[in-house]
């Protein structure tokens, strides 16, 4: 009897993976097609992605764009939506799960890293360049939300990358390290350190890292701030949710901020030129300083492209929000 039970628990759990793997939150266009892939990273971590190709490309060789983010999400989220709607502009688009997250490898689980998220970004363009259907010297890269950090990041180390374009930007180690729009004072940074370094010794003795508070709670109470009532009316609804993602279902580890609070991302941002630079922010985001602070900053050639009236997360999956034609127009003019 015991071991037909665990037959059937292992059973449940496979159909339980496999409906999480086929659920995507938008709808595969007809121009498209969709294959699972994988490839490693620098540091071994096997990463899943999807393979996103216009139907109808001929036999000239495509330029390709690797797509990452939003910080928490997966691949059947907002980077996938973006590579659906590209490969039907006549792109060869990979959208990946980060390492430690979703479909892809690492241990622990649901774990960030500026340095190795970065390297995500990279590893896509090795997977790219080695397809003989990609002309390897088109290559670019979309960063969505604290993947746009990312992807500053990687196209500033990572010289094949030929043109970078973010939407709804967050510079996840500034935020975490700095708070909201540099809020944190020095008192509060301590304390905060001093709270993540005792609890290293919690996770030591049990041989596993504790999680923090959900990130999106079951319900709304009625007094969060506005932009956490638009994450959870994307991530908690069925608008955007996705069982494997860490903001629809889950918790970052407590430690989860150490490498971001003292390894700051974007620090060689000018380094990116003469490859140019997009930032596309909503007029109303949150979020909006991270991309005029990061244009202020960088190096020509760079736009800064503001949409009226849009939040942060209308740049998650609002087709009519989101300037595709201008990401089209973009990549088509750089990549050469």
């Amino acid at each position: 009897m015991r071991n037909i039970m665990l037959t059937i628990i292992a059973v449940l759990m496979s159909i339980n993976l496999l409906t999480a793997q086929n659920h995507y939150t938008f709808k595969l266009s007809d121009k498209v097609t969709r294959q699972k892939i994988t490839f490693k990273n620098r540091y071994g971590i096997t990463l899943s992605g999807d393979l996103y190709l216009p139907k109808n490309r001929g036999n000239e060789k495509l330029s390709a764009l690797a797509v990452g983010g939003p910080f928490g999400a997966v691949k059947q989220q907002s980077s996938g939506l973006y590579a659906n709607i590209m490969a039907e502009r006549g792109f060869a688009v990979i959208a990946f799960d980060p390492s430690y997250t979703g479909e892809s490898g690492g241990e622990p689980r649901n774990v960030a890293s500026s340095d190795i998220n970065t390297e995500d970004f990279s590893a896509a363009i090795d997977y790219l360049g080695l397809q003989t259907f990609v002309d390897r010297n088109k290559i670019g890269i979309i960063g969505i939300c604290g993947f746009g950090g990312m992807a500053l990041n990687a196209a500033a180390v990572d010289k094949r990358v030929k043109a970078i374009a973010t939407t709804s930007m967050y510079d996840m180690s500034r935020v975490m390290s700095k708070g909201y729009n540099d809020s944190m004072t020095l008192g509060q940074r301590t304390k905060m350190l001093e709270q993540i370094s005792q609890q290293r010794w919690e996770d030591a003795e049990k041989g596993a890292p504790a999680d923090g508070p959900r990130n999106l709670p079951e319900k709304l109470q009625g007094d969060e701030p506005q932009f956490i009532v638009d994450y959870f009316n994307y991530y908690r609804s069925p608008r955007g949710f996705h069982p494997n993602s860490v903001n629809s279902n889950g918790a970052w580890p407590v430690t989860n901020p150490l490498s971001f609070m003292n390894m700051p991302l974007l620090s060689y941002i000018k380094e990116i030129s003469p490859r140019p630079i997009l930032l596309i922010a909503g007029a109303n985001a949150h979020s909006r300083y991270f991309s005029e602070d990061i244009y202020k900053i960088a190096a020509e050639p760079k736009e800064l492209f503001i949409i009226p009236n849009a939040v942060h997360v209308d740049l998650y999956d609002k087709i009519d929000v989101i300037p595709f034609g201008k990401l089209e127009l973009f990549f088509k003019q750089n990549l050469k």
